[in-house]
């Protein structure tokens, strides 16, 4: 296959997926980027791309693409005032020094390890959604002083590791902290751009080998443009779903379909 037919190839399948994800994000409120890095792996995978490195570009592409649209989350959801800054300016430092950390962490990994972490990962995302329930909590307010640093780097370096912005760790951090629910999705889409700008930046630093066409360092500008697009386009449409239907036997339903999504990856991981 010639590079213009990869890059047809490549742009269709990108186009296709960024739009799924955008609806499963805006419908369930969950980060694309749990969506995004198991995509992106399979198209990279079936294009040729199966390079030692190809999970760290899958990573690295899906923390682009949150750069981008955690700006125009967090300007919506402030507009209905529920944005807690106050928890974003305490949170900020420990999220920013938990990402580098994750970004380090990842540049000197194997894409298969980096695979396992993912699939361990995500599987928990999976059983919180298939089995977690509203009204769980661990304290009745967000951690502070000595706590809230580690709650928050850990956070940090989770999420890189994901390939995620805020949405998939932060919403239900916070939920377990009785921080209303909607509150808690405007909050952790910050989140997502203080855990993305400073990961980003130190993933344009580390060149991954074998990456398709037009990827600078570990970032693939396809795969970035196409999704930013095709996920701004059809979140609202998730999100008027949201409003129309009970998303949550489709967040259990999606929680299980992440399940699935983990342990196969984790079976080709161990068994080839």
């Amino acid at each position: 296959m010639n590079e213009i037919m990869i890059l047809i190839a490549m742009g269709a399948m990108l186009l296709v997926l960024g739009g799924i994800a955008g609806v499963l994000a805006g419908l369930l409120g969950v980060g694309g980027g749990i969506i995004l890095v198991p995509a992106f792996l399979m198209v990279f995978t079936l294009l040729g791309f199966d390079s030692p490195d190809v999970m760290q570009m899958c990573l690295a592409t899906s923390l682009a693409t949150i750069v981008v649209t955690s700006v125009r989350s967090v300007l919506a959801h402030d507009k209905r005032g529920a944005v807690d800054w106050a928890v974003l300016k305490t949170w900020s430092i420990g999220l920013g020094v938990g990402a580098v950390l994750g970004a380090l962490t990842v540049s000197v990994l194997g894409s298969a390890l980096l695979q396992a972490i993912f699939a361990v990962l995500a599987g928990l995302v999976g059983a919180y959604m298939t089995f977690g329930r509203s009204n769980w909590r661990v304290a009745q307010r967000m951690p502070t002083g000595v706590l809230r640093a580690i709650y928050s780097a850990v956070t940090g370096f989770l999420s890189v590791l994901l390939g995620i912005g805020g949405g998939s760790l932060g919403v239900p951090l916070m939920s377990l902290h009785n921080v209303p629910i909607h509150r808690a999705v405007g909050t952790a889409a910050g989140f997502g751009l203080i855990i993305a700008v400073p990961s980003v930046f130190a993933f344009l630093f580390a060149d991954v080998t074998g990456a398709p066409p037009l990827t600078f360092g570990s970032v693939n500008l396809i795969a970035f443009g196409l999704v930013v697009i095709s996920t701004m386009i059809t979140a609202p449409w998730g999100a008027a779903l949201a409003h129309r239907m009970d998303a949550a036997p489709l967040k259990r339903f999606f929680g299980i379909f992440l399940i699935l999504v983990a342990l196969n990856m984790l079976r080709k991981v161990l068994f080839g």
